[in-house]
C-alpha cells in the first residue's frame, strides 16, 4: 500500500432525526448553500438529476474558502435503506493535491437525533501533501450547520 493513501473518519452527533437529516443531505443542492452561506456560493447539477447514481454536482465555494474555488462531485452509490451515500471528486483544485478523493456518508439514528458518519479515502499527489485536515473540519462544520438549519426550518 502506498504511503500516500489515507483515510479520515468523522462522527458528528446532530439533533435532527435521522430521516430529516438524510433528506437534508439528499437535498444538498438547495440546502447546503442556505445552511452554510459562508462556505458555498452555489451547487448546480451538471449531469443527471442531482440525486441519483451518476449525477454530477458542481460546487462553487466562497472566496473565504481556502485553496479550493470549485469541485465537481459524482454520486457513486446510494443506499436509501441504510442512508449511505458515496461520492467522488472528479474535478477541481482538490485533485491538484489528491489523485483520488472519495467520500462515504452514513446517517444512523442515535437517541432522538442522528449520528453522521463521514469517511474519506484519498491518495495524495505526493509526499509533501498533508492530510486533508481542513476538509475534515469543513465536513464537521457543514453537518452542524445543516443540522442547525433543519432544526430552525
Amino acid at each position: 500500500m502506498s504511503s500516500n493513501l489515507g483515510k479520515i473518519d468523522v462522527e458528528v452527533e446532530v439533533k435532527s432525526p435521522v430521516d430529516k437529516f438524510w433528506n437534508g443531505i439528499r437535498d444538498s443542492i438547495n440546502l447546503f448553500p442556505k445552511a452554510s452561506p459562508n462556505e458555498y456560493k452555489s451547487i448546480e447539477v451538471v449531469e443527471g438529476d442531482g440525486k441519483s447514481v451518476g449525477s454530477v454536482l458542481l460546487i462553487k465555494y466562497t472566496e473565504g474558502f481556502p485553496l479550493v474555488t470549485f469541485s465537481k462531485e459524482k454520486i457513486e452509490s446510494i443506499d436509501e435503506a441504510n442512508k449511505t451515500l458515496v461520492y467522488s471528486v472528479i474535478d477541481g483544485e482538490t485533485l491538484k493535491y489528491y489523485k483520488s478523493f472519495k467520500g462515504t456518508l452514513t446517517v444512523i439514528p442515535k437517541g432522538n437525533g442522528s449520528l453522521v458518519k463521514w469517511c474519506c479515502e484519498f491518495e495524495r499527489a505526493n509526499d509533501e501533501i498533508p492530510e486533508p485536515q481542513i476538509i475534515k473540519e469543513f465536513a464537521v462544520k457543514n453537518f452542524k450547520n445543516l443540522d442547525a438549519y433543519l432544526i430552525g426550518a
